[in-house]
């Protein structure tokens, strides 16, 4: 039996609006689900970041300097003698 082309435009159009509209149901009802499962857990509060009270000794600051060197002598394929650190500011 040979179907006519509409039929088949419409079944196969029926059928594509029906799996997204399934795939809407569901995306819905998972998110639905998680967010009761969120409202029943416990609330902790984030923790606070740390804060830098100290400076920097000498010892750490040469340490710095030396692997900002030694990443830059590497990316410009020169050697850690050929560079010249004038300023390091914080940003």
């Amino acid at each position: 039996m040979e179907y006519p082309i509409w039929l088949v435009v419409v079944m196969g159009l029926g059928i594509v609006f029906f799996g997204l509209i399934c795939i809407i149901i569901l995306s819905t009802l998972m998110s639905a689900i998680i967010r009761l499962t969120e409202k029943n857990k416990p609330q902790t509060a984030p923790a606070a970041p740390a804060v830098q009270t100290s400076e920097m000794t000498a010892d750490e600051k040469g340490r710095v300097i030396a692997a900002i060197s030694c990443a830059v002598a590497e990316e410009l394929g020169t050697s850690v003698e050929a560079i010249r650190i004038k300023s390091i500011k914080k940003v």
